[in-house]
């Protein structure tokens, strides 16, 4: 009883310990991507969904099952030159690239396990140089514009030829699964960065898991981005996040149900890419967000025309003020009221009143007189006429001045202005006349000053004075 109680205990820790194994083992399978979810990969990587531009844009191909085929080289052909012309067949699916955008369907060519090449020709062709001698495989799948596989049955095409001779390189079984790795690749600018590929001869999971004792295989692929892997069990495309800036490198290997690798000529294959944000490139746009489906439709339909932008209102800039010079302050000047000045009326000058002279007749003096020293001729002064300046007014009348008129009785009278006296008059008279004071009319001049008037003398009509001379003394 007690040996039977022992083996009992030892066996029931045997089996303890299995299922530590067993769960030890299965917690050392990586976390498993494709289900279109964000998933955490990895330390840094991580799945997310699609970019929302693409889910829109891809339903405008939902419409296609594109049919590709390879016209030459013929399948197992073998060819006396180093260089291949591959011309391609495709059906249900218009080949080309937007001009303005850069991007539209087209054909992945790999020749053996290099990074692909696009065609954007439908009835297009590519030439490879500088082939090595040997047994090559192209293979050519349809993509969509952001370089998703088409998955279609027919969208796939393959053949093997040889250059001058046959090895078992770049052959792959056409009985075993095969696995084509497609992106990433190259250069990106912006994440989520898709991963995808294409699987030839791989059964489907439904048949596959259906009876687990079959000979038909389930499958995964295993990734592994700079060093942390993760298994996808679904054929469609992953996009990532996570990626450093500068280069990484993915790994894709195509395994079975119980993660051993399958393998084939190309099913474990490695690229290096190279991730700088803030691309520019429309791909990384539509990625990014930074345009809508509108703007870039043209990439999935040929006759797209995008709606002409309106015209964005031009703001009117604001001037700026320009500094200018310092204003100086100066004292306002007081405003002194200007006093009402007063014009003074001018008084009118009277006229002088000038009497007729009136002329008697002078009797001659006797013609014996002696001439004296005191009789000598004096000049006569004639004394001016008073200017009498005319009186302001806004109209001046023509003024004539009135003269004096001497008759002739006066002039006789008065000696003919001491023209007969002169001999007789005493030294100092020329001087009593010089020196008496002429008394002047007072001259008030207005404020505007008129042109002078002219001095017109109107001939009196009066006979002129004769001159009477004395005469000479007869000689003794």
């Amino acid at each position: 009883m007690r040996i039977l109680g022992w083996r009992r205990a030892i066996v029931s820790v045997m089996a303890i310990a299995l299922c530590f194994t067993l769960w030890a083992c299965g917690g050392d399978r990586p976390p498993v991507a494709g289900k279109g979810e964000p998933t955490r990969l990895g330390s840094r990587i991580s799945e997310v969904a699609p970019p929302a531009v693409i889910e829109e844009l891809r339903s405008e191909l939902e419409q296609y099952q594109p049919q590709v085929s390879i016209v030459s080289p013929r399948p197992d052909e073998v060819l006396d030159d180093n260089q291949v012309t591959v011309k391609f067949r495709v059906q249900d699916l218009p080949l080309f690239k937007n001009a303005a955008l850069g991007l539209g369907p087209h054909l992945h060519v790999f020749l053996d396990n290099q990074p692909y090449q696009a065609v954007y020709d439908a009835d297009g062709s590519i030439e490879f140089t500088d082939l090595t001698p040997g047994t090559h495989t192209i293979r050519a799948f349809a993509s969509r514009p952001w370089h998703e596989s088409f998955k279609n049955e027919g969208a796939y095409a393959q053949t093997t030829f040889h250059v001058f001779t046959k090895t078992p390189n770049n052959n792959p079984d056409p009985n075993q699964p095969l696995l084509t790795y497609s992106r990433p690749q190259a250069s990106y600018g912006a994440e989520p960065i898709m991963l995808d590929f294409y699987l030839t001869n791989a059964p489907l999971h439904l048949i596959a898991q259906e009876d687990p004792n079959d000979d038909i295989p389930d499958w995964r692929v295993r990734a592994t981005v700079n060093g942390q892997s993760f298994e996808i069990d679904r054929w469609q495309p992953v996009y990532l996040k996570g990626f450093k800036p500068g280069k990484n490198w993915v790994q894709l290997e195509y395994l079975d149900e119980q993660g051993n690798p399958i393998v084939n000529a190309f099913n474990n294959t490695v690229r290096l890419i190279t991730y700088e944000p803030g691309g520019s490139d429309t791909l990384s746009k539509i990625v990014r967000g930074d345009v809508d489906a509108a703007t870039v439709r043209g990439i999935v339909d040929r006759t797209y025309q995008p709606p002409a932008p309106e015209p964005e209102p031009i703001p009117e800039p604001t001037p700026e003020p320009s500094p200018g010079p310092e204003e100086v302050f100066e004292p306002e000047p007081e405003v002194v009221e200007p006093e009402e000045t007063i014009a003074p009326e001018v008084e009118p000058t009277p006229e002088p009143e000038v009497a007729e002279p009136s002329i008697e007749p002078v009797e001659p003096a006797p013609t014996n007189v002696s001439p004296t020293k005191d009789n000598e001729p004096i000049e006569p002064s004639v004394t001016p006429a008073p200017v009498v300046e005319p009186a302001p007014s806004s109209e001046l009348p023509p003024v004539e001045p009135v003269q004096p008129r001497r008759g002739w009785k006066e002039f006789l009278k008065r000696g003919g202005d001491g023209y007969f006296n002169r001999r007789g008059r005493p030294p100092g008279a020329a001087k009593a006349i010089e020196s008496a004071p002429q008394t002047l009319p007072e001259i008030i001049e207005p404020e505007s000053i008129e042109p002078d008037v002219p001095l017109i003398l109107e001939p009196t009509g009066e006979p002129e004075v004769p001159i009477l001379r004395s005469p000479e003394p007869a000689a003794d």
